[in-house]
C-alpha cells in the first residue's frame, strides 16, 4: 500500500486563497461543491477540508498529519503541534489579520479597562478571556455564532472580531478600541508525524513549493537588452534579489539582462531603465521563486 500524507485544508474564508496557493505551487486540485475531500494529482496526498477553527485539534490527535490554519486558532485550542512555517496570506491579501476589540462609534468605552462588567461577543472566547484576565478586566464573554458585527449595542457592549482591512467594522458603525492578537496562516504538523522521515520530507517539499508560490506573488521577472555603454547605469537601477543574469547577444556590444524584482517597484523602474538605455523590456509573471 503506498504511503500517504493526511493533509488538512481550511474550509471557509481561507479555502479559496489556500486552493489558489496550492495550484500556483504546482498541484492540480479538484473540489466538488458537496465534497469535503479535494482530489490532488499527487497520489501521496490524502486531503480533507476542515474548518480552520478545528484544524489544530485534529492534527494534535494525529487524525491528520498536517494542515494549514491560523495562529489564532492554534492558541484558541491550546493545541500541542509542531509549527513548520508561517505563510503570510489571508482571505483578501498577503498580510496578517487582526483580532480587535470593537465598539459602536458612540460608545463610552475608550480603553480595555472600560470593559469591566460589560458583555463581549466573539468566536475567539478562550483567548479573549485570557487576554482580559491579563489586563485585570472582568467581563462576560459570550460565544458568537456569526454576524458578530451586528451584536452591539443591543446584544453586546463590545465584540472581539477578526479583520483584515477594517472595512466591515466601519460599515457597521464600529470603531476599534485595541488589537489583541495579530495572526497569520501556519503550516502545522502532528509531532509524531513530523518525526516520521518520509512524512517530514513530504511536508518540507510541500512547504518549499508553497513559500515559493507566495514569494512569486510579490515579484516579477524583467528581461531587457542593454548596450555596453549603458550597462553600468542600468545595473545601478536594479534592486534585485540576487545579481541579475547577464548574457551576451549575437550583436556585438549588447547584453541581455534577466532579473527578479519586487512588483511594487516596476511601475517607477521601467521608465528609468528605458531612459538609461535599456530596450526590449519585457515584464513577466512568476509561478514560484525558490531561494
Amino acid at each position: 500500500m503506498p504511503k500517504t500524507l493526511k493533509l488538512g485544508l481550511p474550509k471557509g474564508s481561507l479555502q479559496e486563497s489556500t486552493l489558489k496557493l496550492f495550484r500556483k505551487a504546482g498541484y492540480h486540485i479538484s473540489v466538488s461543491s458537496r465534497s469535503y475531500y479535494p482530489e490532488f494529482d499527487d497520489p501521496e496526498i490524502d486531503a480533507m477540508l476542515i474548518r480552520a477553527q478545528e484544524m489544530a485539534g485534529y492534527i494534535e490527535k494525529g487524525i491528520l498529519d498536517c494542515g494549514l490554519t491560523g495562529k489564532d486558532w492554534i492558541l484558541e485550542q491550546g493545541a500541542d503541534v509542531h509549527e513548520v512555517t508561517e505563510l503570510i496570506y489571508a482571505k483578501e491579501g498577503l498580510r496578517p489579520v487582526r483580532w480587535v476589540i470593537a465598539v459602536p462609534n458612540d460608545s463610552k468605552i475608550k480603553t480595555v479597562k472600560d470593559l469591566n462588567g460589560k458583555r463581549i461577543a466573539t468566536e475567539l472566547v478562550g483567548f479573549t478571556k485570557k487576554y482580559l484576565k491579563s489586563k485585570g478586566v472582568k467581563a462576560e464573554v459570550d460565544f458568537s455564532w456569526g454576524a458578530t458585527e451586528v451584536k452591539p449595542p443591543h446584544l453586546a457592549d463590545a465584540i472581539v472580531e477578526l479583520t483584515e482591512t477594517g472595512t466591515s467594522l466601519r460599515a457597521n458603525n464600529l470603531r476599534i478600541v485595541e488589537t489583541i492578537l495579530e495572526s497569520s496562516t501556519r503550516f502545522i504538523a502532528n509531532k509524531k508525524a513530523w518525526k516520521d522521515k518520509w512524512k517530514r520530507q513530504k511536508m518540507e517539499n510541500i512547504v518549499m513549493l508553497l513559500k515559493g508560490a507566495l514569494a512569486a506573488e510579490e515579484t516579477v521577472g524583467l528581461k531587457m537588452n542593454v548596450p555596453e555603454k549603458a550597462l553600468k547605469k542600468v545595473l545601478s537601477l536594479l534592486p534585485s534579489m540576487h545579481s541579475p543574469t547577464i548574457s551576451t547577444l549575437t550583436e556585438e556590444g549588447w547584453f541581455d539582462l534577466d532579473v527578479v524584482i519586487n512588483e511594487k517597484t516596476v511601475r517607477d523602474l521601467i521608465p528609468k531603465l528605458k531612459k538609461a538605455g535599456a530596450t526590449g523590456i519585457v515584464e513577466y509573471q512568476l509561478n514560484k521563486v525558490i531561494p
